[in-house]
């Protein structure tokens, strides 16, 4: 039940996120398209509260939950800059706005750099959703599943971290130009 909730909520946050959009570009509806922005958040809040009903109904935690605190972490962590990355691309494709940045160099270094600090805010509000089941459940047998999950939010924080030290000893370069003749 869990993992359909995920897919479920996951994808009410894309379609709240792209119909705030449409509203807000295509419609010609800012407010109408801010409340449905708004419903992003409010989605995780429903999955957070499906995870603990259904873990306090006596449920066994399973990766499904572990799944589910990681989604969690990452959106709240995230959301922001997601929301804004779609905005950016849809402004641009709807409505006459400049096309998004191509960072390269030192700002896409710095823009991994400030991945990292997202990602271990993720891997926090994870491990603290992992810890505030494991704690309202109080029954090892029934969240051992969950402790594996704090390894993999190690795995995923190392992977940001190595992600931004190779574009800090090797920075992205810009995309060559196609000249008339390589055409």
């Amino acid at each position: 039940m869990i993992l359909l909730a995920i897919v479920v909520c996951e994808v009410a946050f894309w379609v709240a996120i792209l119909g705030g959009l449409a509203a807000r570009y295509l419609l010609r509806r800012p407010r109408l398209g801010g409340v449905l922005l708004i419903l992003a958040p409010v989605i995780d809040a429903i999955l957070l509260c499906l995870v603990a009903v259904d873990l306090l109904g006596g449920g066994t935690a399973s990766w499904h939950h572990g799944l589910a605190a990681i989604y969690i972490g990452i959106s709240v962590a995230y959301g922001k800059r997601m929301v804004a990355w779609a905005d950016a691309h849809f402004q641009h494709r709807f409505a006459g706005g400049p096309a998004p940045e191509r960072l390269t160099g030192k700002p896409y270094t710095n823009k991994c750099w400030r991945d990292v600090l997202l990602t271990a805010l993720a891997v926090v509000i994870s491990a603290a959703t992992l810890g505030a089941i494991i704690l309202l459940v109080n029954d090892a047998q029934r969240t051992a599943a969950l402790w594996d999950f704090f390894r993999i939010l190690g795995i995923i924080f190392a992977i940001d971290f190595l992600w931004a030290v190779s574009y800090t000893i090797w920075p992205k370069k810009p995309a060559r130009a196609l000249s008339p003749t390589a055409l």
